[in-house]
């Protein structure tokens, strides 16, 4: 039995397969402790599960925000840092770089690592790999007992040109664990150059590995539990044993020993699980090219979708920079739980503070300031019988109540539904903002792409975001509202292994339109093929580790590229003509290339991919079915300052083949969908409801 489950601000979402059929549940998150969410499923699942089921494997996948919450909230594990000595200070010099340009009292985070828990280690390994002074059983021992007086949770050590010569790490790391002590290695996290990042990144790890480890373990607990609940219910026919993984930010999932102790891969676990379904549903739509919008309760993730999904090592989460390979993902907080409020110059802002689930939007029953969900109900896109195939009650009179209270004294605020209209036209601006960013910012045009569409809000500000982006396509998927989840489910396993190897790449030409290219059987070649073989080694031992044989491992390989004497690379395949490769993608990013212009190869990455069980979607058959079966009811729906009655479709009564037009709402169990005039709606052989705008 397979499940996997999306931990999100205000709901947990879970999808598994029951009876062949894949199912979906959404349970209350629980912030406090984030992994009694995951029992209470768990729970529920197995309690509801068949005879037949029990006795059978329990693989528990998990998309969670714990590790973002922590860094976001400055509640990790108390870390100490040991570094080669006269480089303490990397952490708080970081790059010569403003943030924000023209802020004249800018200021930046506090280090992860106050100074007086980092230690300099007297050792040296120069810059082309020579040991120049080795680290000696005194001065190792005191860095032990200075670390050990510390009274730290975790231990990152990051030593100067470790990613060449890594003995001197090992020993460290060495004694620092046998003193009970769990440690971050940089060249098993991160060897790679750029030393403010690999130590950034190194002590991110060990920040989280106190909090990300307990958690993990719960679920564990949680899982364990299941699986003997299933052997009671099975008769005797055999234990069912759980394993537990853990969705990556890079789009693939590991074991949750793995991700306790490499937490930081799992930062943006949640959205990289709605990308990869976003990627999934709109193939099947027949896009390749597409835009995903997740809004959930607290924050919107976007990403630009053009057939592979794209990875990036150079990150900010919280401030901090996270060098591993993560999806690229623009988040923004504005979600259905997002706080609207006035400032003091009278400007209505929504957002980046949520309700989250306590106490919630107003109309819960307990929160009392407006949301975004609360001004939806208000206008009518929600309706009061509520969510979760009307589990879950809105109390639309208490929202006005509040809402009205909020407006007081405020002026030219007239109406509770103005108000309203105004928190929606904020946070539909912040979303189409972020989108700008993955799409005209670098040179991609929306117009070319659809608008996937999902999370609990997603499908209420689909068509009006679309619109202001003169998008005529949104794709609402099967399962809208879990559909995080639903990526996770389908994730296979992954583990991405990096080396910094700074090779040149001759010419074989001369004058101005030189063309640069390989040597058929030259140096160049032999050092890639031994930099890869390292990485072969390594990766396939890793996935003999997540229960993958060699045979079923195919791997993928990269190079990050830039020209002689630039700062940043682009990553291109690892194959064929991979240096004109890197001139048409510097051309796409940048809007110029230099083909006369030498280019070197800093680093060569290698993905190990360990394919899961696959969902087969069955496509129907398109009818003819009259979908005013579907029409559950009518109801006044505010679009623009209009009032206008609206049918209200239940989702689960439409068929494939089924068209309609606005204005229209779609209520389903996860989520709602607003389908305004001039938008017209088909459901297609794979239960997606596509939205067509008029040109």
């Amino acid at each position: 039995m397979r499940v996997a489950l999306d931990t999100g601000g205000t709901f947990t979402d879970c999808v598994f397969l029951r009876g062949g059929r894949l199912e979906i549940l959404k349970v209350h998150s629980t912030p406090r402790n984030p992994a009694d969410a995951i029992r209470i499923a768990l729970e529920k699942i197995a309690g509801e599960s068949p005879d037949g089921a029990a006795g059978e494997p329990l693989e528990v996948l998990c998309g969670t925000t714990v590790g973002t919450n922590a860094l976001l909230e400055r509640r990790g594990g108390r870390v100490a840092l040991v570094t080669t000595a006269g480089f303490e200070d990397v952490l708080e010099i970081g790059r010569q770089a403003r943030a924000k340009l023209y802020e004249l009292m800018g200021s930046r985070p506090a280090p992860l690592v106050p100074s007086e828990r980092r230690f300099g280690a007297r050792e040296r390994v120069g810059a082309y790999g020579r040991v120049l002074l080795r680290p000696s059983k005194a001065e190792i021992a005191r860095i032990v007992r200075g670390v050990r007086a510390s009274r730290a949770d975790a231990v990152a050590v990051c030593l100067l040109f470790s990613f060449l010569r890594p003995e001197h790490e090992r020993l460290l790391a060495k004694k620092l664990r046998a003193e009970g002590m769990a440690v971050s290695v940089s060249h098993e996290i991160l060897p790679e150059f750029r030393e403010f990042e690999r130590t950034a990144t190194t002590v991110l790890n060990a920040y989280l590995v106190p909090v990300m480890s307990r958690y993990l373990s719960d679920i564990e607990k949680h899982a364990a539990a299941a699986s003997r609940h299933g052997t009671e219910n099975s008769r005797g026919r055999g234990s069912r044993p759980a394993r537990v993984r853990v969705m990556q930010s890079s789009g693939g999932i590991l074991s949750a020993q793995v991700a306790a102790r490499e937490p930081v891969r799992t930062i943006l676990s949640g959205p990289a699980g709605g990308v990869l379904g976003a990627q999934q549903m709109a193939a099947r739509a027949g896009y390749s090219q597409a835009i995903s919008f997740d809004m959930g309760g607290t924050s919107t993730d976007v990403s630009l979708i053009e057939g592979s999904l794209r990875t990036t090592n150079e990150s900010i989460v919280a401030d901090l920079p996270v060098a591993v390979p993560m999806l690229e993902i623009h988040t923004v907080g504005a979600g259905g739980g997002s706080l609207a409020r006035f400032d003091r110059g009278g400007s209505l802002r929504v957002g980046p503070e949520s309700a989250g689930a306590e106490p919630g939007p107003i109309c819960y029953g307990r929160g009392e300031r407006p949301t975004v969900t609360d001004a939806n109900l208000v206008l009518g896109r929600l309706g009061s019988e509520g969510l979760l195939g009307g589990g879950f009650r809105l109390d639309e009179a208490r929202a006005r109540k509040f809402m009205a209270r909020a407006i007081r004294g405020v002026r030219g605020m007239r109406s509770v539904e103005q108000f309203a209209q105004g928190i929606l036209d904020v946070v539909e601006a912040t979303t189409e903002r972020a989108i700008r960013v993955i799409s005209v910012e670098r040179g991609r045009d929306p117009r070319d792409y659809a608008l996937v569409a999902f999370g609990g809000a997603g499908g209420l500000h689909a068509c009006n975001l679309a619109t202001s982006l003169s998008m005529r396509r949104v794709v609402i998927p099967k399962f809208p509202g879990a559909l995080s989840a639903l990526g996770i489910f389908c994730a296979d396993a992954v583990k991405d292994f990096s080396r910094t190897v700074l090779l040149a790449v001759e010419s074989s030409g001369t004058g101005g339109s030189r063309a640069w290219k390989r040597k058929p059987f030259g140096e160049l070649e032999a050092k890639l093929r031994s930099a890869f073989g390292v990485l072969d080694r390594d990766g396939l031992g890793a996935m003999r580790g997540e229960g993958f044989a060699a045979g079923q491992v195919r791997s993928e390989r990269l190079l990050d590229m830039r020209y002689v004497g630039q700062a940043y690379e682009l990553s291109v395949p690892a194959a064929g003509d991979f240096v004109g490769a890197f001139h048409r993608e510097h051309a796409q990013r940048y809007g110029y290339c230099d083909a006369g212009r030498p280019v070197e190869i800093v680093n060569v990455r290698a993905r190990f991919i360990g394919a899961s069980p696959r969902v087969h979607w069955r496509r129907q058959r398109l009818g003819k079915g009259d979908c005013r079966v579907a029409i559950i009811g009518t109801r006044a729906v505010y679009f623009h300052g209009r009032r206008r009655a609206a049918h209200v479709y239940q989702r689960e009564k439409l068929r494939p083949g089924n068209r309609f037009r606005g204005p229209a709402t779609v209520a389903e169990y996860s989520a709602t969908t607003v389908v305004p005039g001039g938008w017209s709606a088909h459901v297609d052989a794979f239960e997606n409801l596509l939205l067509f705008g008029e040109a």
